[in-house]
């Protein structure tokens, strides 16, 4: 209940705070939260308390992920770009860092699946690289390809830039 309840309030901010990036954050969520659990069911992986925190953390860092690209495509858009080039320079500038995160993450999560000597350390981080590879390509194909598929993106006129503005413009 929890997890409904946690994924209900940020869904709400990435709507209020990013408008329609924010939509599509909510969409390529939920889409990583069936295809996590589609995984999950195929490997077949139990969630047990160790493997629920791994699970909410990669949720976090899949949000972490659309909230650098959507503030790196303001930042291009604050700097004068057309709407397609600010997503187009969002996504390149954010690419790095992104891959950095979750690329030390996953290392991380290989070392402990490892090192672990409990099936809950090794539970933690089976669920944990699992998560952060889904989440990578939910953030940034989906979330990406959505964005450039709308049209708005390529569009200059106002409400696209209202749009694509945040909660205090």
């Amino acid at each position: 209940m929890a997890g409904l309840w946690g994924f209900a309030f940020v869904g709400l901010f990435l709507l209020v705070w990013y408008r329609l990036p924010g939509l599509v954050a909510i969409f390529a969520l939920t889409l990583y939260v069936v295809l996590s659990l589609l995984v999950f069911k195929l490997i077949p992986v139990t969630l047990t308390v160790a493997g629920l925190a791994a699970f909410i953390l990669s949720i976090g860092m899949a949000v972490d992920a659309n909230i650098l690209i959507f503030e790196r495509t303001k930042e291009e858009l604050k700097n004068g770009k057309n709407l397609h080039d600010a997503v187009l320079e969002g996504f390149h500038r954010a690419w790095l860092s992104i891959r950095d995160s979750n690329l030390s993450s996953i290392i991380t999560g290989i070392i402990l699946f490892w090192m672990g000597g409990t099936a809950i350390i090794k539970g933690f981080a089976l669920v944990f690289v699992i998560g952060v590879l889904i989440s990578m390509f939910t953030a940034t194909t989906v979330t990406r390809t959505i964005l450039l598929a709308l049209g708005v993106a390529s569009s200059e006129n106002k409400l696209a830039k209202f749009l694509f503005g945040n909660g205090l413009t």
